[in-house]
């Protein structure tokens, strides 16, 4: 037991290296959670405990391993089972801009909706975020501004600018689109599809479906883990579905 506490420490720290080192930032999103968790890996390794503490420690583990990997195909499933369908709208749920800039999570979802838009030409585009810290301007602006150098046409983007927070995306773009009779295209990344969903079927959206965009491969561990502690909020929550 102790070999799995010093080798899961040991691949936590090193993956948050990998973050850190890749990001260039010591505290990039939700990172530090690798090396607070590592730490008490190796600390509990290294711990001389009675054997009677290892064979608690070894059932909570599996528990807990079993319950992550429930909660983790949930998330991973829903990108599966997204259908290839038209919509009547498309939403694209927005992510932090450092300043004026796109950063490469919600680009990739913009390139997602492009590429989506222009399959359906017809098609109108709400984009949706508010203005948060170490943003210059709202996330809907700046994402309305990319869309239309990509050769979207203005008069089908919608801008929803108010929204700090998935739900909030969610809640204030029904001002645009009929949620209880419409087929609601959501874009975001994969890794963020289930909870996305789960929203909107909170929010009184009625025939929501996934459009997944891709994500940045070194972060996607890191996403997955701290979708898994989303999600679980959301259910405790009484919001499961």
């Amino acid at each position: 037991m102790n070999c799995y506490f010093l080798i899961a420490g040991i691949f936590c720290i090193t993956y948050y290296l990998i973050l850190v080192w890749y990001s260039r930032r010591l505290r990039s999103t939700f990172a530090v959670f690798w090396l607070f968790t590592g730490g008490v890996h190796l600390m509990i390794g290294c711990m001389p405990l009675p054997a009677y503490m290892y064979t608690i420690l070894g059932c909570a583990c599996v528990a807990a391993w079993l319950f992550i990997l429930f909660v983790e195909y949930k998330i991973i499933t829903a990108v599966l089972k997204c259908p290839d369908l038209k919509a009547d709208w498309i939403i694209v749920l927005g992510a932090q801009v450092k300043g004026t800039v796109i950063t490469d999570s919600l680009r990739r979802r913009l390139d997602r909706a492009v590429s989506y838009l222009t399959e359906f030409p017809e098609i109108k585009v709400i984009v949706s975020g508010g203005q948060g810290p170490g943003e210059e301007i709202a996330e809907a602006d700046a994402m309305a501004g990319y869309l239309e150098k990509q050769g979207i046409s203005a008069d089908r983007i919608y801008r929803e600018d108010r929204s700090t927070s998935t739900r909030e995306n969610l809640r204030f773009c029904r001002q645009y689109l009929d949620a209880e009779n419409g087929r609601i295209g959501i874009v975001t990344n994969g890794f963020h599809i289930y909870r996305a969903l789960l929203l909107a079927r909170q929010e009184g959206y009625s025939d929501p479906f996934g459009l997944p965009a891709s994500s940045n491969p070194v972060f996607q561990l890191n996403y997955l883990a701290r979708e898994f502690f989303a999600v679980v909020y959301i259910w405790l929550k009484g919001g499961r579905a």
